[in-house]
């Protein structure tokens, strides 16, 4: 991480050749997995990808570059604690999900593998492992004493952006993950979603209501677009709670209705009239009259009585 002057111009450009080689390299990667590997994975006929998978993976380009870049993380990591909240925000609330949608099942299932590598994908996985990990790292990467060595210490910073970016992977897989004998149920999701988008806002509440500097890193004279440190620290904490809570609360709207219409267009779930069944309706019998059966009686000879003895 190349070091910056605080005091020079704010938005002066500072190249990121390690940024640069880690986006060359995961192209390179993607490319190489698609065109040599995929065509020998995947079953004859079947697609090795398909072109939702590469859009996702162009958009994960960009969001990675544009979160790790100058001017986002140079003004993230030196000037606007704002500025680092929306790039922690990209990493793990944006970023993640558009890298599972652009991984191929079969390509996921390579890196795993069948033995205990997927056991151990399974456990981490699961959606209290996973988020629970997810929250606490999160939760971490908000301790002010971690904050202000992160900036100054390369290694640590990294650390934690492979940490948080990790953690988040793993939290998106019970939604959308390739697997899907992994992924929950449509409730499931909503309600694992929910608990996800209520947890950060403990330390967006405290960043917004701070009375004081949180974060002794951001407390500096050069002030970008004139925000002070305080104001800085309350637009994070509305950041993190309003971007966050919202991204979340839209996927799960969208699941919901899409559950709902999903149900509306299954004829299974239909309401069927049932008609009342077709009784053949039977001739009455013809009505007799008194001169009929007059008649009748007189052609019929009347019954002898048995003698009886006394």
């Amino acid at each position: 991480m190349a070091k910056v002057d605080i005091t020079a111009d704010p938005w002066a450009f500072h190249p990121h050749f390690e940024v640069w080689a880690l986006v060359l390299v995961l192209i390179g990667a993607w490319i190489y997995a698609v065109r040599v590997i995929g065509p020998r994975a995947v079953r004859p006929g079947q697609p090795v990808v398909r072109k939702r998978q590469v859009f996702f993976f162009i958009a994960t380009i960009v969001m990675l570059w544009a979160a790790s870049d100058w001017p986002m993380h140079d003004i993230g990591e030196n000037y606007l604690y704002s500025a680092h909240m929306m790039q922690h925000m990209m990493l793990s609330y944006f970023l993640p999900p558009l890298a599972i949608l652009a991984t191929p099942e079969w390509l996921l299932r390579l890196i795993v593998g069948n033995g205990r590598g997927y056991s151990v994908f399974r456990y981490m996985t699961k959606p209290v492992v996973a988020g629970v990990l997810f929250n606490v790292v999160v939760m971490v990467t908000h301790v002010p004493g971690i904050v202000n060595a992160s900036g100054d210490n390369a290694v640590l910073h990294y650390s934690l952006h492979v940490l948080l970016v990790s953690t988040a992977l793993l939290m998106w897989m019970p939604v959308i993950g390739p697997f899907k004998e992994l992924q929950m149920g449509y409730a499931g999701k909503m309600v694992y979603l929910f608990v996800m988008s209520v947890i950060p806002t403990v330390p967006a509440g405290w960043l917004t209501f701070a009375n004081g500097v949180v974060y002794k890193r951001y407390d500096i004279p050069v002030r970008v677009w004139g925000i002070d440190v305080i104001n800085d620290q309350q637009i994070a904490g509305a950041i993190m709670k309003v971007g966050g809570t919202f991204f979340l609360w839209s996927i799960i709207i969208f699941m919901f209705f899409r559950r709902f219409g999903a149900d509306e267009k299954d004829p299974g779930y239909r309401r069927v009239r049932l008609s009342k069944p077709e009784v053949p309706e039977v001739p009455e019998p013809d009505t007799l009259t008194y001169e009929q059966v007059t008649e009748v009686f007189d052609r019929t000879p009347a019954v002898q009585e048995p003698e009886r003895s006394f």
